[in-house]
């Protein structure tokens, strides 16, 4: 087996409405595909630097703040901090910075976690 590429990571959310509004309003990102399913299911799929970030919502598929957690690259960590506080995002670890990067992680409207990230110059 060969794996060539993440194809896309996708979270789980229970609203999609809200959890549009987190990503798109708070965080900025734009769909790229977005459709419902007769069921009541439905998929939002953004696209970032050849990858993709996901949104399922699935009668199966529950949030989780345990599991994994995407982190998003920002141009300006500072800021990104700043945008958030502002909007009321609930921080389940605080910045912080390491020999290679500052990092944090904030809440999802369902509670899932999502890294907030910069690296330092020469780190990736």
């Amino acid at each position: 087996m060969v794996i060539n590429e993440i194809a896309f990571t996708v979270y789980a959310v229970t609203d999609m409405a809200r959890s549009r509004a987190f990503y798109e309003g708070v965080l900025g990102l734009v769909p790229a595909t977005a459709y419902d399913m007769p069921n009541g299911s439905s998929w939002v799929e953004y696209e970032i630097a050849g990858g993709a970030f996901a949104l399922g919502k699935y009668d199966d598929f529950q949030p989780s703040s345990a599991g994994a957690s995407v982190a998003f690259e920002t141009e300006d960590f500072d800021v990104a901090i700043s945008e958030l506080r502002a909007a009321g995002v609930p921080f389940k670890m605080e910045p912080m910075e390491t020999p290679v990067c500052h990092m944090a992680m904030v809440l999802d409207p369902d509670g899932s976690s999502v890294c907030i990230h910069k690296r330092k110059p020469g780190h990736g």
